[in-house]
């Protein structure tokens, strides 16, 4: 028979205890605990003179350690004959006045209030999965009848959720006060615990009823407590600190390169998240100094959506330069003040030693590494909320290069820059005179925001140059087509840098925009300087209606047709289109759309690689010649698609089309005082067909 139970209704079954402490014999099993770990605990709410009762004390050693200290008033009761026997035996000579006897917990021989405190181990947990809880129940309400006014019910558990709702709600409906204290193991104990951590459960009878709830969640033996209104948000508490445990054993006791472990850690008053914190391990193998065990990361304010942070792969790549066992890095939260590194450092120190790698000596000082040795720069200048998209902000950020840039952020998805357009100061827009990148002193930040503005000449998304390159395609600024017009429709408006950046430096452009959410509209006047005039429109309404209207009246033709618009359901494997925009019928109606030279442009961010093949099957379907394009340290690719060449003749296309590459970007640097930053021909040296 094995010493622990095949299911939780054995812990319930008398039979069950019978053969267990049978097998056990003389060893003491410590189930959740030794005195060591609860006597902290069990001395602030039981007190020497008190008159306990030990529910369902087992073999446990807990109550002879008390006697030891003190504790002269120990009634002990265990529904196990055998075990009571076995206690009274052990305890005859050295401890003549601790008593064991066989005694029901539901049903009890004491007389009312004639204990001030009521110690349980284990045994709620053992009764709550008997009869639907019934058991349990009662076991709670013989409890309250024979604890006094102000008494205490201490129930050491591991606060299974239907354990701890049952308990915690028994005593609420009492109106008695309910307080739960988490204890946390310390460093180097999880070789041999559990891997949940064990809960303290102290419920104080009062004379009469509370009239609300008093619920407080406790960390540690002597944490201050902090009030909970409801008991789903005590519930929610506890699975927040088992899930923390379980990660800490699991980080404390392995390695995993392949794993993507994270924790958020929130603010204590106002319990939004302050820190997300990503554990990344070097692979085994792996040739690092000895002394190189565990570092932290701190990740600039306004770069945690970057690549080499937020990526799995670009987390392996930054472990791997660190050259660590084992790295955590840092992303600070929006709407949290940070004062300094120094300050940050301060703050996650207490709980840094709980995520070092096995092995890592508890004296060993852990170093802080990041980017210049600061914290970066954020200000947030507004914050709305979007019927379609849901509350969003746009902010002002530093990039680790120096410059200033302006972003839209939809809160749904923290972690996704919807826009970024790049920020110069008014005087240096207005005079179109700086040959090269305006370098903001590291520290620094600017004194207002009102004197920068959006650098319409810099496409901070790669995907946007890409699309624009494409262009060549077209032989757009070739002498045979130098004074020939473009007509442009731009599906997905976002802060407006893509068509603004048509609009300003392609020539002989027009441009119709399609957005479906108007705040989105009113942002990018407001904050990213979009101006729409007679050769850049926007209509709002749904990007497919447009088109299926547009193919349905005829009278209108487009030179290019580009989709950049994401994807809302963010359970699918592809973030960008919608899926109903690389349907079959749509890609025909877009063909439908084209001129004879038409092209269509697509930004696909598709991580799912069987989705990914059906998308451009569907695609070549309809468009016989699909070149893609890979943004670099992205999920991000571009399709350049044309109906009028099979892919037969594409590879031919590739270098006349590159020579075009050189015309386009000499025509975008023509008939405009401002330079734009796109290297075309750059751009055009990695297409692959597809």
């Amino acid at each position: 028979m094995s010493l622990l139970p095949r299911s939780a209704e054995e812990f319930s079954s008398a039979e069950y205890w019978e053969k267990f402490f049978k097998k056990r014999g003389e060893r003491a099993f410590e189930w959740y605990g030794d005195y060591n770990s609860l006597c902290g605990v069990l001395h602030r709410y039981i007190k020497v003179p008190d008159q306990v009762l030990v529910v369902g004390c087992g073999n446990s050693e807990l109550s002879e350690q008390l006697y030891d200290v003190g504790y002269k008033h120990l009634t002990n009761i265990d529904i196990s004959e055998t075990v009571v026997t076995h206690m009274n035996q052990r305890n005859a000579e050295r401890r003549p006045g601790l008593t064991f006897q066989q005694v029901d917990a539901t049903q009890t021989p004491y007389e009312e209030g004639s204990f001030q405190a009521c110690l349980d181990k284990g045994t709620l947990d053992a009764m709550a999965s008997e009869e639907e809880g019934a058991l349990a129940r009662s076991m709670l309400s013989e409890v309250g009848r024979v604890l006094s006014v102000g008494g205490r019910y201490v129930c050491v558990t591991l606060a299974q959720e239907s354990v701890i709702r049952l308990a915690v709600e028994h005593f609420v409906q009492l109106g008695w006060a309910v307080r739960l204290h988490c204890l946390q193991q310390e460093p180097g104990e999880e070789e041999d615990s559990f891997a949940l951590p064990v809960f303290v459960l102290v419920c104080t009878k009062f004379r009469q009823p509370m009239p609300s709830p008093i619920l407080e969640m406790c960390l540690g033996e002597d944490g201050a407590p902090s009030r909970l209104s409801q008991v789903a948000e005590l519930l929610s508490a506890v699975r927040e600190h088992q899930a923390y445990s379980v990660l800490r054993k699991r980080l404390r006791t392995g390695t995993d390169a392949s794993a993507n472990l994270s924790l958020t850690l929130c603010h204590v008053k106002t319990g939004l998240p302050r820190y997300t914190l990503a554990v990344q391990d070097c692979p085994p193998g792996a040739k690092l100094p000895r002394s190189n065990l565990f570092a932290i990361f701190i990740v600039p304010q306004g770069s945690e959506t970057a690549w080499l942070y937020s990526s799995s792969e670009g987390r392996k790549q930054l472990a791997a330069s660190a050259n660590f066992r084992r790295l955590v890095i840092v992303a600070m939260h929006r709407n949290q003040e940070y004062t300094d590194m120094q300050a940050v450092q301060s703050e996650l120190s207490p709980m840094v030693m709980d995520l070092a790698p096995p092995g890592m000596p508890a004296n060993q000082q852990v170093p802080f590494l990041s980017v210049g040795g600061d914290l970066g720069w954020r200000e947030e200048v507004s914050r709305g909320l979007s019927e379609l998209s849901g509350e969003y902000c746009v902010e002002n950020v530093r990039g680790e290069d120096g410059e200033l840039y302006r972003r839209l952020v939809f809160l749904s998805n923290a972690a996704l820059v919807q826009s970024e357009s790049r920020l110069v100061s008014t005087n240096t827009a207005s005079s179109h005179k700086k040959k090269h990148k305006r370098k903001v002193k590291p520290t620094a930040a600017p004194k207002c925001s009102s004197s920068l503005s959006v650098d319409s000449g810099f496409l901070c998304c790669a995907h946007h140059e890409v699309m624009v390159a494409g262009l060549a395609m077209l032989r757009v600024g070739t002498p045979q087509n130098k004074d020939v017009p473009l007509s442009v429709l731009l599906v997905g408006l976002g802060g407006g840098g893509l068509p603004q950046f048509l609009r300003d430096f392609v020539p002989h452009v027009s441009v119709e925009v399609v957005e479906l959410d108007p705040v989105v509209l009113d942002v990018a006047k407001e904050w990213f300087g979009f101006k729409p005039d007679d050769r850049l429109t926007v209509t709002l309404g749904d990007g497919l209606e447009r088109i299926t209207a547009l193919q349905e009246e005829g009278a209108r033709l487009f030179d290019v047709v580009m989709f950049d618009v994401d994807n809302k359901d963010s359970s699918l494997g592809m973030s960008c289109p919608p899926a109903a925009f690389v349907e079959t019928s749509v890609l025909q109606k877009v063909c439908s759309l084209l001129t004879p030279r038409g092209m269509f442009t697509l930004n696909l961010v598709c991580r799912d690689c069987a989705l990914r093949k059906s998308v451009l099957e569907r695609v070549s379907a309809v468009f016989p010649t699909v070149f893609s394009r890979r943004i670099d340290g992205e999920v991000n690719e571009v399709l350049l698609c044309s109906p009028g060449k099979s892919e037969s003749d594409a590879a031919g296309v590739l270098p006349s089309l590159r020579q075009a590459g050189e015309s386009l970007q000499a025509a975008l640097r023509a008939g405009t005082s401002r330079t734009p930053h796109i290297d075309v021909t750059e751009l055009l040296k990695d297409l692959k067909i597809e």
